[in-house]
């Protein structure tokens, strides 16, 4: 989503600071995960009162009221229609929005398609660590297979949703990979993303240190790459493709995909053209007695 005001005050991490105690398991990716968004929010000047973080229910949701500025913690699944609302109402807002792979490829995966599809003005950041890890480890669509988990002690019999491979095939226009090992390099796509006009889907591999013990912290260190290391051009969908698809061996993080002719939801839409003012300015009392007249 593009930060479209700054402020002239400098802003510091000690604005986004919460008295709150963090209480991820010891080795999370969560931590780092916080520590870049906060570092993006900072270097991209956007103060906690212009930006909207948004949340969905999961361990990432554990980090709602960690962090300073106005939040949202929202329903299973369901944070992408919440933050869209958000984004339309107005557009002068950072919205930035966090779920995992269980609500985002489960019982959200319709909202997802549809906000690719729309190209909402938001940053999403998809906690990817294959498994519903505040419930205990049960077995997400992302879980690869034969794998055992909690709920499927003889091991996933499903292929897995491949993230990257699902919102490019849908158009999305900005997609991008990172390591919650990463942290420098967390900041720096998030704050790509944030200034993208357009829908900006960011696929977090992290670690879970408590479930999922097949891919732990040094799994993805010997695996993961920065494509911008081999001269790669990410406004070409069919490469994108084809770099994002190995999520074994060799593993592509950066931006994947970027869309340089991107054009937002409410910059593309009829009704809302030329009108200066944003929705949230627009609420008012109105006197509906006109209608109601004889009612009882």
């Amino acid at each position: 989503m593009s930060c479209t005001t700054c402020s002239t005050k400098t802003t510091t991490l000690a604005d986004y600071a919460s008295p709150n105690a963090l209480t991820w398991c010891p080795g999370c990716g969560n931590f780092g995960i916080q520590v870049a968004l906060k570092q993006a929010l900072v270097a991209l000047g956007v103060t906690p009162h212009q930006a909207m973080l948004c949340y969905d229910i999961g361990c990432n949701g554990n980090g709602s009221d960690k962090i300073g500025g106005y939040r949202f913690h929202g329903l299973h699944g369901r944070v992408i229609p919440l933050a869209a609302g958000i984004a339309c109402a107005n557009k002068n807002l950072t919205v930035v929005m966090e779920a995992g792979d269980g609500a985002t490829f489960g019982e959200g995966i319709n909202h997802l398609a549809h906000a690719v599809r729309a190209n909402f003005n938001i940053t999403f950041i998809c906690h990817n660590n294959e498994n519903y890890g505040l419930t205990k480890g049960q077995a997400s669509a992302t879980t690869r297979k034969d794998i055992p988990m909690n709920s499927s002690p003889d091991g996933v019999t499903s292929d897995p949703v491949h993230a990257q491979r699902f919102v490019l095939s849908l158009g999305v226009s900005f997609s991008a990979r990172v390591f919650s090992g990463d942290i420098r390099g967390m900041n720096t796509i998030f704050q790509a993303a944030m200034k993208h006009p357009g829908f900006s889907f960011v696929e977090v591999l992290q670690n879970c240190p408590s479930y999922n013990k097949t891919t732990p912290h040094e799994w993805y260190q010997q695996r993961v790459y920065n494509v911008a290391t081999e001269g790669y051009d990410p406004s070409d969908r069919a490469a994108a493709l084809a770099a994002a698809e190995d999520v074994d061996e060799k593993i592509a993080t950066g931006i994947i995909f970027q869309d340089p002719h991107s054009v937002p939801f409410m910059s593309r839409d009829a009704v809302r053209k030329d009108i200066p003012t944003e929705l949230t300015q627009e609420v008012q009392q109105y006197d509906v007695s006109q209608f109601t007249a004889g009612m009882r």
